[in-house]
């Protein structure tokens, strides 16, 4: 009877593990598919473009860069550099200070001349206490603001700085992201082009360990020697040439990178703002708005454009590297729980009946479904009743698989933007490719299931973020400041 019990228990966890496995790579496959489409036709779409209709016109809508600032006097000084010198002409930078305990205030005070402007924010969403706004005493930073808080978290600044905005778009983005000159006038496009509302829209981000930066741009793009880097630039290239630009594609979209993301800053305000209450508050927000639009039956959309616009400094250290792996995973289950109204609800449209069960069974319940696959195999060695033709042939078409979207994602960036153009580089990711299934992705699973457990344990931290910087000794360069 025991034997019998296990044999039928084997032959139900055996076809369900390998449905679901079956399941999810169909879905990935044409998810990428559509991905790679999307881009040739934005690519070719885009070429001929010519961006100074929008730099001349007195109608492209006004933007603030909303940039929270906290610890991040490393950076903060090329971030603002680039920001200034952006492509676009009805823009301002807002720096929010969320009580930074480093020189991150003091150094913008000293480099760009602040000094103290009789400034208050609406009041429209609540924030904690706002200590100062801070204006240059010289013209050629004109468009920089500084507002100095009391620490409350990223969504607290950020409210602090859609409260003090007066533009009719913000981006959002971290104090430690280089954008190009251009992405606002990419990143405009779908506001402009486009009849149906667009609520948000965001853009391809790359790693920019081991990059060459002066004077807050990129100059030289090149490929980390560090391993754990370069399994965040695959992986990035993965997430956003395979996944996302689809789901903007099938106006799907759950999540715009708190990298660097543009929003309808009413549409963002009438949604109740960023959550202060989740440590994922770039999707959350993301969701509320759709839910909101959708909730008012008004049309909308929520863009993702192909274009690798911003560059980003990604972990290179395990530990930080958990850290900000288990505060995403927390994100994650957070909004899809505080959003569950959603999950196969008709009334949410797209969202309600393919989005949110996407993000569900996989995504959310994929790093389950793996333990339950690895208990189960453990369970069968200890019983002596494994199917090795069986457990092989579903590792060796798991591994396959992970490799070749891997590759597939390498081939999509060489017929695209093609920015990494040693073939050193080239055949170091390929190999990185080999090795992510065996040696990255564990530290993932490991960590995301740990997000999970701290999740229950009510974990609301952050973690510490320590950044190395974009170059040796950041902080001791001395710039030249504009008289």
């Amino acid at each position: 009877m025991k034997e019998l019990v296990i044999q039928i228990a084997s032959f139900i966890a055996e076809h369900l593990i390998f449905f679901y496995a079956i399941v999810i790579s169909l879905i990935n496959l044409l998810l990428a598919i559509l991905s790679i489409r999307e881009t040739r036709k934005y690519i070719r779409n885009n070429k001929h473009i010519d961006d100074q209709a929008i730099l001349s016109s007195t109608s492209a809508p006004s933007i603030s860069l909303l940039v929270p600032m906290y610890n991040e006097e490393i950076n903060i000084i090329d971030s603002v550099r680039s920001l200034l010198s952006l492509q676009y002409n009805n823009y301002n930078v807002i720096v929010i200070n969320d009580g930074s305990i480093d020189n991150s205030l003091r150094r913008l005070v000293e480099y760009f001349q602040l000094i103290p402007l009789e400034q208050k924010a609406s009041g429209l969403l609540p924030t904690r206490k706002i200590l100062g706004v801070y204006k240059s005493r010289n013209r050629a930073f004109g468009k920089l603001i500084v507002i100095d808080k009391l620490n409350g978290g990223k969504a607290d600044a950020l409210n602090a700085g859609l409260n003090i905005s007066d533009s009719k778009l913000v981006a959002t983005m971290d104090a430690d992201s280089i954008i190009s000159p251009d992405s606002l006038l990419k990143m405009v496009r779908p506001f402009l082009q486009n009849k149906v509302r667009v609520i948000a829209t965001g853009a391809i981000v790359r790693i920019a360990n081991s990059c060459k930066v002066e004077d807050g741009s990129m100059v030289n793009i090149q490929l980390s020697p560090n391993l754990l880097a370069r399994f965040q630039t695959l992986e990035y290239l993965r997430v956003f040439l395979l996944s996302r630009i689809a789901w903007s594609r099938l106006n799907g979209l759950l999540i715009i990178s708190g990298a660097f993301g543009l929003f309808d800053k009413e549409i963002a305000i009438k949604a109740g703002g960023y959550a202060n209450d989740t440590v994922g508050e770039d999707m959350e927000l993301v969701v509320r708005m759709r839910r909101y639009m959708q909730e008012i039956k008004q049309k909308y959309k929520v863009f993702y454009i192909p274009d690798p616009l911003c560059w980003t400094e990604a972990p290179s250290e395990i530990g930080i590297l958990g850290r900000q792996r288990n505060r995403w995973a927390r994100g994650t289950a957070e909004t899809l729980y505080r959003h569950r109204k959603i999950f196969f609800n008709p009334r949410y449209g797209l969202m309600g009946m393919l989005s949110y069960p996407y993000w569900f069974f996989f995504e959310y319940l994929a790093p389950y479904i793996e333990v339950i696959g690895l208990l189960y195999f453990v369970g069968l060695l200890i019983w002596g009743t494994i199917n090795w033709t069986f457990f092989l042939a579903l590792l060796a078409v798991v591994y396959t698989f992970a490799v070749f979207m891997s590759v597939l994602a390498l081939i999509a960036e060489e017929f695209s933007y093609h920015k990494y153009n040693r073939r050193s580089d080239t055949a170091k990711l390929v190999l990185t490719a080999f090795l992510d299934p065996v040696l990255y992705h564990p530290i993932i699973l490991f960590n995301v299931l740990k997000g999970y457990l701290d999740l229950l344990l009510g974990k609301k931290s952050w973690g510490n973020m320590k950044r190395k910087g974009f170059r040796k000794n950041p902080v001791e360069r001395k710039h030249h400041i504009p008289a």
